[in-house]
């Protein structure tokens, strides 16, 4: 059971007793919480969508590894694929939707899907896309910027 929202692309689950922090494979969302950065352009917005999908869907998540990434990521984060009880991905429809971005930080077997799902997100101006102005960083994912007026 999912025991804390932290923020777009991480949850923390209640495995077997034991608290797991997921962060979802192949995607980024602007920051809330990460320690001496300011909360990011739709960083608010996309934690929020990310609890939305998931309690609409009942409140459960169903996880799943990709055979191409790591199992663990260097804070000990486990990397996974969040499917909602009726087979959608989570990681994709947050891609979609617009509240994420697609990250290739590490390869994953997805990653074509996710690149595509951007690109109609991007087209469409969907959420952040049509909100904030994403700036691209030197690991693949961007920064959000607030759109200047």
């Amino acid at each position: 059971s999912i025991t804390h929202y932290v923020d777009g692309d991480t949850i923390i689950i209640n495995m077997n007793g034991t608290d797991e922090t997921i962060r979802f494979v192949g995607i980024d969302t602007p920051e809330t919480h990460k320690p001496n950065t300011p909360v990011q352009c739709y960083g608010p917005a996309a934690a929020a969508a990310t609890k939305n999908f998931i309690t609409n869907a009942g409140g459960k998540v169903r996880l799943g590894s990709d055979p191409q990434s790591t199992n663990r990521d260097r804070y000990d984060r486990l990397l996974r694929y969040v499917y909602l009880p009726d087979g959608t991905l989570l990681n994709q429809k947050l891609i979609e939707t617009g509240n994420a971005f697609y990250y290739p930080y590490f390869p994953f077997t997805k990653s074509s899907q996710f690149s595509r799902a951007q690109q109609s997100a991007i087209d469409a101006k969907r959420g952040l896309w049509g909100n904030c102005t994403p700036t691209p960083t030197d690991q693949g994912g961007y920064k959000m910027e607030q759109l200047a007026n």
